[in-house]
């Protein structure tokens, strides 16, 4: 057994979930209807069908499989509006104007969760800290450097420091402050809880596969097991949208797979958030749980589907909490997926011009929290029919037309045509028989590229590589223990089954004869 396996949790699990009592929802086992259907219970879905439910409207709550189980409950929780270094960005390609309403925008949604927590007693582990970004190379303190300016020029609460509260290597430190992080899932727990005494339905293991629009404006979500609801909108809070209406959202959105570890540390950690800024750099921030100080150690970006094995980023973060954290054992481990657009602002609204009752929220860029509590406001608005000040800006029928843009826009879909053609030449030598338990790999059988686990029990389980998306060849995520598809993020279980869209369809199984 390796060094990695003794040190590690066998199998990945958030911190999140843990010794909650979470409520369960039934199967929608008939057809119904409604005013308004949102898909997709993380904190998108979960807030939209609150607010909507708290402005009388008669709402449904739909989830793929658990509540708070997909990437909300996969996320490091930070309520903040320190996105990396975003805001120098944001001021050269859409303007000064436009990058201060981002900045506003974050800023009301964490004081609308603020807000809501205070008045609603809701224990949730809310803390108000500091948040940092740090840099030890000369291209780190340069992008500090400018992203100090635009703080400045936005009037942002922050400024370049020397010195960290955290015993971390560093040469320069940016801070913002008066940020917040929280325990995602006791939040919108008790956002369900209050929600049910709404009225809001909400039904778990209940996907939806498809929106019918109808001549009189309703329109019609069909679900896997044949039923349909029939509302006056629809709001897709489903992390990728499940219906794409034209929209081609999976040519404007890149999928990257980043990596947590939850650590007990023999030092005592200081109170903030911290996020390097170099390319090698680590993302830390502590969580109270049975009055004990947890850290969480997150990193090691990169694009879904591609790169060295996966295990190994755990391992890379294992060496980061040794190193700089004097670990004490791991705790937890997990990943979580984000979709990052091309302008890296989300698009929040409706779903194509056409498509005046379906809205759609996605590509946070790994800050869910503040920018999913921003698209259910958004979206009430939209559907309640009033005026948003920051619309315009999140609107996915925007194009800036910025040239980096677009030649980025260039460069990912080059990338996805490169991998789908390199997958398709791929002829693995391995057979299935050969793995050992615990053992995942690309295999060939009966001269075919196939994929195959050998599980703890020794029972094999073998599928067809190729995504049931547009045809892409997955790949082994040995960290994980899924199948992940470099083209558009497309994630399945080992036995075949949708972990994360823009697939909906299973991957078909093989038999071995």
């Amino acid at each position: 057994m390796s060094n990695y396996e003794n040190n590690m949790p066998q199998f990945p699990e958030p911190i999140w979930r843990q010794q909650l009592n979470l409520p369960t929802y039934s199967i929608l086992n008939e057809d119904t209807q409604t005013e308004v259907v949102v898909v997709g219970a993380g904190i998108s879905g979960i807030t939209t069908a609150y607010l909507l439910a708290k402005e009388g409207k008669k709402v449904i709550l739909i989830e793929a499989g658990k509540v708070i189980n997909g990437t909300t409950g996969h996320t490091t929780a930070k309520i903040t509006s320190q996105h990396d270094v975003i805001y120098d960005h944001l001021i050269s390609h859409i303007g000064l104007d436009r990058a201060r309403l981002y900045y506003e925008s974050n800023e009301q949604a964490k004081q609308f969760i603020e807000n809501l927590v205070k008045q609603n007693n809701i224990h949730c582990n809310l803390e108000k800290h500091d948040a940092y970004l740090f840099a030890n190379t000369d291209e780190g303190i340069k992008k500090l450097n400018k992203e100090a300016g635009a703080y400045q020029k936005l009037e942002i609460d922050g400024e370049l420091v020397e010195k960290l509260p955290f015993n971390i290597p560093h040469k320069k430190a940016l801070v913002m402050r008066n940020q917040a992080h929280f325990h995602p899932v006791k939040y919108l727990a008790a956002l369900l809880q209050e929600m049910d005494s709404l009225g809001v339905e909400v039904y778990e293991n209940t996907t939806a596969t498809d929106i019918i629009e109808e001549n009189d404006k309703k329109a019609v979500v069909q679900t896997s097991h044949g039923h349909k609801i029939i509302a006056d909108f629809v709001a897709c809070c489903t992390h990728f949208p499940f219906f794409d209406g034209l929209g081609f959202y999976f040519t404007r959105m890149m999928a990257e797979r980043s990596y947590v570890l939850a650590v007990k540390t023999q030092d005592t950690f200081p109170n903030g958030m911290y996020m390097g800024v170099d390319q090698t750099s680590f993302s830390y921030r502590s969580i109270l749980q049975d009055g004990e100080k947890i850290v969480l150690l997150s990193g090691e970006s990169h694009q879904t589907g591609q790169g060295i094995p996966t295990h190994q980023h755990y391992e890379a973060l294992l060496k980061e909490a040794r190193k700089s954290l004097k670990l004490d054992r791991v705790l937890y481990r997990w990943s979580a997926q984000d979709l990052i657009t091309l302008d890296k602002i989300p698009f929040i609204g409706k779903l194509t011009h056409k498509h005046d009752h379906i809205f759609v929220a996605t590509g946070y860029k790994k800050w869910g929290m503040t920018t999913g509590t921003l698209a259910a406001l958004i979206i009430r608005d939209h559907i309640m029919g009033r005026e948003n000040e920051y619309a315009d800006l999140y609107k996915p029928q925007r194009f800036q037309g910025d040239p980096s843009d677009i030649k980025q826009f260039i460069k990912e879909n080059a990338d996805v045509a490169k991998h789908f053609v390199s997958g398709k030449l791929d002829k693995p030598s391995k057979h299935p028989r050969s793995l050992n338990k615990d053992e995942g790999c690309a295999v060939t059988v009966d001269g075919e590229r196939c994929g195959a686990y050998r599980d703890q029990d020794g029972e094999l389980h073998i599928v067809d590589t190729t995504c049931t998306h547009l045809g892409c060849e997955t790949e082994w995520n040995s960290g994980d223990r899924t199948w992940d598809c470099p083209c558009h993020g497309s994630r399945f279980s080992f036995d075949g089954s949708v972990v994360e869209g823009p697939a909906k369809k299973p991957l078909k199984r093989v038999e071995l004869q």
